[in-house]
């Protein structure tokens, strides 16, 4: 079974794929616009970040939020054999096509491993390995492989299980629906969520100051600028680190265990 630091970008055995692969367009996150397939003006010659250290002072909230899981030293070392974009046209096009879609696989991977962790979901062990193991190989597919892959297709069948895997690990503690629920700049402060399912639930500047957490669902929840100062969300489930990333917390936050407290967060241990 793959470890979960093992689903986390590894820049340092990346080519800066994230930096050249996608578009992104002048907004609060991106200070510029950038074209898909050209590398970042900020990016150096030997795939390291001129600005990484002020991405947010410049503009380049985004960037910092960002987590490839693990995708980039994939596609760049295994995938490619370590041959880089720049050894030519077509390879640069086959490499940024096949970035996301391991990008997509590697997400559910993360999922998956969390989800066999979670002591409630032993029932779905068997079938949460199986389908583990099944993209786990998908991943190691030559470029035309991948791109043949129906993502969309591995996406339902995983969040079928996942969804079942939370609903075990919050049958102790059942708490209210919010599954996709609009909750953008709500005071949720202080509230016991403790057991909610908050999938997909749009939580863009809410308040959610020194609520409980445990055992709430959090699986592509969107915290952006979600007010986590003294929230409990050490027993949170499937809480990533770019949630995390995008959220505004503080030394009272409390984190599920393999989460690194966000440098920018008040009092925040650099």
């Amino acid at each position: 079974m793959p470890e979960q630091r093992e689903l986390r970008a590894g820049c340092a055995n990346c080519f800066a794929l994230c930096c050249v692969a996608p578009a992104f367009a002048a907004s609060v996150d991106f200070a510029i616009d950038k074209g898909a397939g050209r590398p970042c003006p900020n990016l150096h010659a030997d795939f390291r970040c001129g600005i990484h250290a002020d991405l947010r002072d410049k503009g380049f909230r985004g960037c910092t939020v960002y987590d490839c899981f693990g995708a980039g030293q994939k596609v760049s070392q295994s995938t490619f054999g370590g041959r880089d974009w720049r050894d030519g046209p077509d390879t640069a096009r086959r490499m940024f096509a096949v970035f996301p879609v391991m990008r997509d696989l590697h997400e559910l991977l993360w999922y998956l491993t969390e989800a066999l962790a979670l002591p409630a979901a032993r029932p779905l062990a068997d079938r949460l390995d199986h389908k583990r193991r099944e993209i786990e190989r998908l991943t190691e597919g030559g470029p035309d492989d991948l791109l043949k892959v129906d993502v969309a297709a591995c996406r339902r069948e995983a969040n079928t299980l996942l969804s079942r895997a939370g609903e075990l690990a919050r049958a102790g503690t059942p708490g209210r629906d919010h599954r996709g629920a609009d909750l953008m700049g709500r005071d949720l402060s202080g509230r016991d969520l403790r057991g909610a399912n908050l999938r997909g639930a749009l939580l863009i500047g809410a308040n959610l100051r020194n609520a409980d957490l445990a055992g709430a669902d959090l699986t592509g929840a969107d915290l952006r600028d979600a007010d986590v100062r003294g929230t409990d969300l050490s027993r949170s489930l499937f809480l990533t680190q770019a949630q995390l990333d995008a959220a505004k917390g503080d030394a009272r936050t409390l984190l599920p265990a393999a989460r690194v407290r966000p440098a920018h967060w008040l009092g925040a241990v650099p």
